[in-house]
């Protein structure tokens, strides 16, 4: 049953953002360390200020636990999302330390900003159930266009996304790696 997460989510949520955002969530946290990365994140996770909380997250909960989960939220305004990120106390100072990854989301768009399915869970149609959600969720808060990225690699991904009717529309760099934006307009 898919419904929005909760902060005490946040062992079973953290593990399947981290797998759906790789490095980014070493922008994130402003540190090199896995171990720091994911208590900088997981902390993030249970407040409401900023893009990784669970107030922007949608889960799907199996039988045993949470099955997948969907990150979004609107591009107006999703700059400020990423501040508390940026002026966290005791973020790294050296050249990483002010960057923070490029704003993925634009005005006037419901941005999906990652989404993992459970192995356990893969090939049971969670993955298009979760983004018909976000596509609801986004035209509920007033919005006709979605936004998302993609790896060129990530052939499943990309190919799901083209069954659903998301058309490229350009690319961009975040976190030094280029991406895929895929966008959809609902009427």
């Amino acid at each position: 049953m898919i419904g929005p997460a909760r902060k005490e989510d946040v062992h079973e949520v953290l593990p399947l953002l981290l797998a759906a955002i790789g490095r980014i969530a070493y922008s994130l946290a402003g540190c090199e360390d896995e171990g720091e990365a994911e208590r900088i994140l997981a902390g993030f996770y249970i407040r409401e200020d900023n893009r990784i909380s669970y107030k922007h997250v949608l889960v799907d909960r199996g039988e045993d636990g949470v099955a997948g989960m969907l990150l979004s939220y609107a591009g107006d305004g999703a700059a400020a999302l990423d501040v508390p990120f940026v002026t966290r106390p005791g973020r790294d100072s050296g050249a990483r330390a002010g960057e923070i990854i490029a704003v993925e989301a634009k005005e006037g768009e419901y941005y999906l900003d990652s989404i993992a399915v459970a192995e356990r869970y893969q090939g049971q149609g969670i993955a298009k159930a979760l983004i018909g959600a976000f596509e609801q969720k986004g035209m509920e808060e007033g919005y006709s266009r979605l936004s998302l990225i993609v790896e060129p690699g990530n052939t499943r991904a990309y190919a799901l996304y083209k069954k659903l009717n998301y058309i490229e529309d350009g690319s961009i760099q975040v976190s030094g790696n280029r991406y895929i934006r895929m966008v959809k307009q609902k009427n």
